[in-house]
């Protein structure tokens, strides 16, 4: 029986519905495009593949279609499977065409669906990506069926794209900024300088779900090494605002020091005072930038902004690298690397940088004595514990005999995070000895080469023949002897003791007795031969 799939159909149909004004002047595009605003802002499918889920319907308005009636896609093409989770990037373009510089941002009424760019959401005006004449976005879709019935359409069929004209001088900062004034609609909003490393923030005529930025100039966190260049606020739902935020490369007293996992290494700290309720805000996003040069080797990647939670642990938020394009927009310094921190709750943050941390676990010899000339294996275990990919340079040295910590070999290793590897090296030393060996300072025991001593194969030869005698017991006995002229066992010992040996007096022995013997008879011999003779 065939395997059944249940696929979510995702047929999105969403038409630009509208934009606001824009200053005067176009471009002119590459292609048919799904233009607003009296040609001001243009949207088309992307030039990638993914580009196949846009077109352009009867009407030239774009569509963007993830379900079998797209012409873009095959015919066997179903769709997304339910309970699951996705993304779709580059997808389509939106171009501004004006002189001015905008701030561009996607509205839409579905929940299951997300307008995404490389930089996070582009949804809401708190997300909104800031394009400069000519400047243009890649735009794709997050999706999410869990609890999606097969068959079924995700989000609503229409989104409007919106911009505001902005002047980048504006932006910036001197002791006080305000943005708006009394006459107009929306919160004014205060940024007062108390400091190099802190800012006073206020906001007031704040109406329900709107989102408050509070440009804060560089404020000072670790000098200009690490600087905090603005915080947004999104979806606030009380009246006022008032945050106070203090930058500080040391650890703050009533929060100690950075401690988490894989042992990340802190550039500074920010301290956010407040006198609203956290939960009347839906996000807080923190943009801060770091000096080039101050990172150094360290991959931008590999910054992360921690939050103190109640409990005192250390917890990592969501960080991101502004893309070059974005920095290039928004007229940021490129001699600077751009972040941007998301969280839904307040506290204490730190800004820190996970860092390879490779080492040796163990080491170990294959074996713990050769010969001379023979060849034996150092192996070592190496082992990532730190939150970023690494390499490292290990050596094998010896200590010993003419070597003095003399680096023998040496192998490059490469790991991510929580990898291990074993490495070995092949280790052959012509002349006796005793040498301690070590793999990047780590020991891996002691290798006997010959007898060890470097002596020479004469005290061997001593010591064989000193071993063939045989020795003395504790009785003054003789043990066994390796080549068999001297034997005692318990049973020889017992008879020994019981029946010693007689010894004849005056040291008179029977060889003695044998030869007065053997002289008497040849004297009787004589003596009889003497008394036959015939007298005269």
């Amino acid at each position: 029986m065939p395997t059944a799939r249940r696929t979510a159909i995702l047929a999105v149909l969403l038409v630009a519905a509208g934009s606001l004004a824009f200053a005067t002047g176009a471009a002119v595009l590459d292609g048919e495009a799904d233009t607003l605003a009296d040609d001001r802002v243009a949207i088309q499918p992307a030039d990638g593949p993914n580009g196949k889920y846009a077109y352009l319907n009867e009407d030239d308005e774009i569509t963007i279609d993830v379900s079998p009636s797209n012409p873009n896609l095959s015919a066997d093409f179903e769709g997304v499977n339910v309970d699951s989770t996705g993304r779709i990037d580059d997808v389509f373009t939106i171009t501004y065409t004006a002189n001015e510089t905008a701030d561009v941002w996607i509205e839409h009424a579905g929940e299951n669906l997300t307008f995404t760019t490389d930089d996070g959401p582009i949804e809401n005006e708190s997300n909104a990506v800031t394009l400069g004449p000519d400047g243009s976005v890649s735009v794709g879709l997050r999706f999410d069926t869990r609890g999606a019935e097969a068959g079924t359409y995700l989000s609503g069929d229409e989104f409007a794209v919106h911009a505001n004209v902005t002047d980048p001088a504006s932006a910036e900062n001197a002791a006080f900024t305000a943005e708006g004034d009394d006459d107009a609609a929306g919160p004014r909003v205060l940024v007062a300088d108390a400091g190099p490393s802190a800012r006073e923030l206020e906001a007031s005529d704040v109406d329900p779900g709107d989102t408050l930025r509070f440009e804060t100039d560089g404020m000072s966190v670790n000098g200009g090494d690490l600087t905090l260049d603005r915080i947004d606020l999104r979806g606030v739902a009380t009246r006022t605002v008032r945050m106070d935020a203090d930058g500080t490369p040391d650890p703050l007293p009533e929060a100690g020091p950075l401690e988490a996992a894989r042992d990340p290494v802190p550039l500074g700290y920010l301290a956010l005072e407040y006198d609203f309720d956290p939960a009347e805000v839906d996000e807080m996003a923190i943009r801060f930038s770091v000096d080039r040069e101050y990172l150094g080797d360290t991959d931008p990647e590999n910054v992360v902004v921690f939050r103190r939670s109640d409990d005192g642990d250390w917890e990592p938020r969501e960080t991101a690298v502004l893309d070059e394009d974005v920095v290039e927009i928004r007229g940021l310094s490129e001699d600077r690397v751009h972040f941007v921190a998301r969280t839904t709750e307040f506290s204490t943050f730190a800004v820190a940088t996970h860092t390879d941390r490779i080492g040796i676990r163990n080491a170990s010899t294959a074996d713990e004595a050769v010969e001379a000339g023979a060849e034996t294996t150092v192996t070592a275990t190496v082992e990532n514990a730190g939150g970023a990919a690494g390499e490292r340079t290990l050596e094998l040295t010896a200590d010993g005999g003419t070597l003095d910590d003399e680096a023998l070999d040496s192998e490059t290793v490469s790991l991510d995070p929580d990898e291990s590897t074993t490495v070995s090296f092949p280790v052959e030393f012509a002349e006796n000895g005793a040498y301690d060996l070590a793999v990047d300072g780590t020991s891996a025991g002691t290798l006997l080469v010959g007898d060890g001593t470097g002596s020479g194969d004469e005290t061997a030869r001593a010591a064989a023949d000193e071993g063939s005698q045989p020795q003395p017991d504790a009785d003054g006995g003789n043990e066994v002897s390796t080549d068999g002229g001297s034997q005692s066992d318990a049973e020889g010992s017992e008879a020994s003791e019981q029946d010693p040996p007689t010894e004849e007096p005056g040291g008179f022995g029977i060889r003695e007795l044998a030869g007065v013997m053997g002289v008497l008879a040849v004297l009787l011999g004589w003596l009889a031969v003497i008394r036959r003779m015939p007298r005269s």
